[in-house]
């Protein structure tokens, strides 16, 4: 050290990297403030998308055209409105992405396309045995096969006004759907984070909706038994094996949420590397 001289530790001085300050990303309230105004904003945005399907006062039942039509409404509005929630989200937080606000919701062009067909492609392989047992009932043409739509805990409403059932039955069923759909929802905000994109949540929600809850119950009493049962274990076992190389953040460019790790000076995570 001594023989490089002043002029060899200047060089030395120069050469070296700084770390940005994290004030640079991160210029408004503490982390712990951050994580809650982050949880009341999403749960905000999920109450006003479910609220605005109920701001319609109407006698018919949900699956009438016209309320159809008027819910259609409703969540084309609250979705356009959602930008401004990441915007006062960001405001509030103090947090500079470094990236523009449509890269950040999930719109981009770097990596859609195995962003669009790799997520599609491992929600597939988990609903294996399901898909079986649809080619089996239906070996003419799937897609007049089974249209199931998954059910949501708010559905209990119009259970319960238009009395479909009885109350417990209502509730036993409104309980399992919405913990169905809690891990559905989990899943899909993994594969927005760990992909950086929208458009493969939005696939594997339609796929799920049309698919609907694997009928496992049908699957023990089908003649075929033994070839789906091994299908359904096959399908979950694939997915575990698959869930983390199809979904590993290289194969979709640089993530929005990568960067801001960079920009605040966080350190190096699973997800980035």
């Amino acid at each position: 050290m001594a023989a490089l001289g002043g002029d060899g530790l200047r060089l030395l001085s120069v050469s070296r990297p700084e770390r940005q300050p994290e004030s640079a990303a991160l210029s408004g309230p503490g982390p712990g403030l951050c994580c809650w105004v982050s949880v009341f904003s999403c749960f905000s945005l999920a109450c006003s998308y479910v609220g605005s399907l109920y701001v319609w006062k109407s006698e018919l039942p949900r699956d009438h055209p016209a309320v159809i039509k008027r819910r259609f409404t409703s969540v084309l509005v609250v979705s356009s409105l959602s930008p401004l929630c990441v915007l006062l989200w960001r405001e509030l937080t103090g947090i500079q992405p470094g990236t523009s606000l449509l890269t950040l919701m999930g719109f981009r062009l770097e990596g859609i396309f195995p962003a669009a067909l790799l997520p599609l492609l491992l929600t597939m392989i988990l609903f294996l045995g399901p898909l079986m047992q649809l080619s089996m009932d239906c070996p003419c043409d799937l897609t007049d096969g089974l249209k199931v739509v998954l059910a949501h805990f708010h559905h209990i409403i119009e259970q319960l006004r238009f009395r479909q059932s009885s109350v417990g039955s209502i509730f036993l069923s409104a309980a399992f759907q919405f913990s169905y759909t809690a891990v559905f929802g989990a899943y899909t905000a993994f594969l927005f984070i760990r992909t950086g994109h929208l458009i493969g949540p939005v696939l594997c929600h339609s796929f799920c909706n049309y698919m609907g809850f694997p009928a496992v119950c049908a699957a023990l009493e089908h003649p075929q038994k033994w070839p789906l049962l091994a299908g359904y274990a096959l399908g979950v076992g694939l997915f575990l094996l698959l869930l983390q190389p199809l979904t590993d953040p290289k194969l979709y460019g640089s993530l929005p949420l990568c960067v801001l790790l960079e920009r605040t000076g966080a350190s190096e995570t699973l997800l980035c590397s």
